[in-house]
């Protein structure tokens, strides 16, 4: 029997079972098969030992893997998994990662109380970073001095770091492009967060130089290829209610309301309809709305959303599939994914009394 106060361990289930300390072992792991008496006298002998199984830590440093991969999400968890783009990415990426029997600890890239952030001492093998903010950046940073694993999805990782990317910058265009075709001139922009303050509000020249989410600026930078001088409002993540608040702030003066909005998630421009029926305007007969992602929403109604169509799942599958190779000692691959655009019906042409006098 164990002394109290000490964890019991393996051996002192093989001694009270009556078998060796390998046959125990062989039964707690599943690798191996023994005899159906052998098998219920170990389990016996482990309940009446409060026996949890083996040490976790000790098979870790046995191994010198955790079986663990860090994802490293910005802002808060919550909000993350309120977004479909991410619960599909993290569906897939938890699938390639089962291939080499990973587990996944969700951390966010906020610094600690000692000006850390939580990737600085988690015990993992790799870590994936979702965006590359400024403090997603200082994290990759640890990441890389600790020598672990690293893969970007969506973000500038710099030389020597595999990349999951996507074409932000000619999508957004796209969907601009679209609308320009169907006679907007007056547009307004939402977009999501310029970087890990998160602050909501107009953009300003100012905001932009200190900008630091590649995400964010590369599909303002496709919009404004189109409509350069378009005004534009962040918000503070990629929810319906912030939608909601920046399609009031675009859309409640009727002297510079636009006749259309492009919003650089499907969930904000969800948010910019709803804000437009509560001030009574119909939507695309006197306000047009563009999204991005392609994800399915609730609450359109009859009407599809305008938007281009992300490949979520890709992205999380690509990113997993290269930490399996580097934890093999292969080294990883950047990946470049590209968006479909889908015409919907929250998009046509403006009112007649709003379209430009023709030249």
């Amino acid at each position: 029997m164990s002394s109290p106060g000490r964890r019991p361990t393996l051996a002192d289930v093989a001694r009270v079972a009556g078998v060796s300390t390998s046959t125990a072992s062989v039964v707690f792991s599943g690798k191996v098969s023994v005899s159906e008496d052998t098998r219920q006298r170990v389990l016996d002998a482990a309940a009446e030992l409060d026996y949890a199984g083996p040490d976790p830590r000790a098979a870790s440093l046995r191994r010198g893997r955790s079986g663990i991969v860090a994802v490293v999400l910005g802002g808060d968890l919550r909000h993350a998994f309120l977004d479909p783009v991410t619960t599909v990415m993290m569906d897939r990426l938890t699938d390639a990662l089962a291939e080499v029997s990973a587990g996944l600890l969700l951390l966010r890239d906020d610094p600690t109380g000692d000006g850390a952030p939580p990737i600085a001492d988690a015990p993992v093998d790799a870590v994936v970073l979702i965006g590359c903010s400024g403090r997603a950046r200082s994290a990759l940073e640890i990441v890389r001095a600790r020598g672990l694993p690293a893969v970007v999805i969506e973000g500038d990782a710099g030389e020597g770091v595999p990349q999951i990317t996507l074409d932000n910058r000619e999508a957004s265009a796209t969907v601009a492009r679209h609308v320009f075709r169907l006679g907007h001139r007056h547009v307004g922009l939402v977009t999501l967060a310029l970087d890990g303050a998160r602050e909501r509000g107009p953009i300003t020249p100012e905001r932009l130089e200190r900008a630091t989410t590649d995400v964010t600026l590369d599909r303002l930078a496709g919009m404004r290829e189109v409509y350069p001088g378009a005004p534009a409002v962040t918000a503070a993540a990629s929810l319906i209610d912030e939608g909601v608040l920046a399609g009031r702030a675009l859309l409640s003066d009727p002297a510079r309301r636009p006749t259309a909005v492009l919003a650089q998630s499907d969930l904000l421009a969800v948010g910019v309809i709803r804000a437009a029926e509560e001030l009574g305007l119909r939507v695309p007969e006197d306000v047009s709305v563009a999204g991005f992602d392609g994800i399915a929403v609730d609450g359109l109604g009859d009407h599809q959303l305008t938007t281009v169509v992300q490949p979520a799942g890709e992205k999380g599958r690509l990113a997993g599939e290269q930490v399996a190779r580097m934890l093999a000692g292969e080294p990883g691959e950047t990946v470049h994914l590209t968006c479909r655009f889908r015409e919907g019906s929250t998009t046509a042409p403006p009112r007649a009394e709003d379209r430009p006098a023709p030249r």
